[in-house]
């Protein structure tokens, strides 16, 4: 167990290193901490959650279901809809005060928001799919939904829960909790571990777009490492318990 912790941290912080990388280059991701500042003045650089945020404003939604609406969407997920949540409440122009209110109400809404697809998934992902295979359109998309899922997951394997929750926690457009309850399916993972390992990732992920949106890419990867660290670390305790109460009930 704590060979498999050590390489799971490992693996981690080259995941986060990468992931700031990443951010830093995307123009399809979040905004940058600067882009979020500027939002009035130019709408040139928005990204999908924002462009996605200003149909659902305009349409009347209330601007808290707006970005709940976001969280629950493929791609755009939580990494999304905190950004958008921040633009559409204006934290940059609030007191530190208010910014924390704001931000804490923003990421509690956004993890609900994100976690409400997960179940379904988990518990529906089978039983549909093995219907539409028997289809040849079904079994096509299937096949390539699947195929595709398994590379994007492939280190998921080798860790399980402890990877799953790594790859949910690193908000970037291959990662989030569509995509790790798809792989959690596919892993054959039971859904009490599925559930936890992905909450776990979406509160990270959560925590570190908070951070991005208000520090900037430098506190978020900090800040990644450090939670994605005691998750891992809290998360190792947990299935060692129930391994040990496994092994004393046989």
């Amino acid at each position: 167990m704590r060979k498999r912790l050590f390489s799971s941290v490992v693996l981690m912080v080259f995941i986060v290193a990468a992931s700031v990388r990443l951010f830093g280059e995307s123009t399809e991701g979040v905004p940058a901490p600067a882009a979020v500042a500027q939002h009035h003045e130019s709408e040139h650089h928005e990204s999908i959650g924002q462009r996605i945020a200003t149909a659902l404003r305009k349409s009347g939604l209330p601007d808290p279901l707006v970005w709940v609406a976001i969280s629950t969407l493929p791609i755009v997920e939580l990494r999304g809809a905190v950004p958008a949540g921040h633009i559409l409440m204006d934290v940059p122009s609030m007191d530190p005060a208010g910014k924390v209110k704001a931000s804490i109400w923003i990421y509690v809404t956004c993890v609900l928001g994100n976690m409400i697809p997960v179940p379904f998934i988990l518990l529906l992902l089978g039983p549909i799919s093995r219907f539409c295979m028997r289809f040849k359109v079904g079994k096509w998309f299937f096949d390539w939904l699947f195929a595709r899922t398994r590379r994007k997951t492939a280190n998921i394997e080798k860790y399980e829960t402890l990877g799953l929750t790594v790859f949910v926690a690193i908000p970037l457009p291959v990662t989030g909790a569509w995509t790790g309850s798809m792989a959690a399916f596919l892993l054959g993972l039971s859904f009490k571990h599925a559930m936890v390992s992905i909450l776990l990732g979406v509160m990270i992920a959560g925590v570190i777009m908070t951070v991005l949106s208000l520090m900037g890419w430098i506190g978020a990867a900090v800040a990644g490492v450090v939670l994605i660290g005691l998750a891992v670390s809290g998360m190792a305790g947990w299935l060692k318990r129930e391994e040990k109460q496994d092994g004393d009930s046989t």
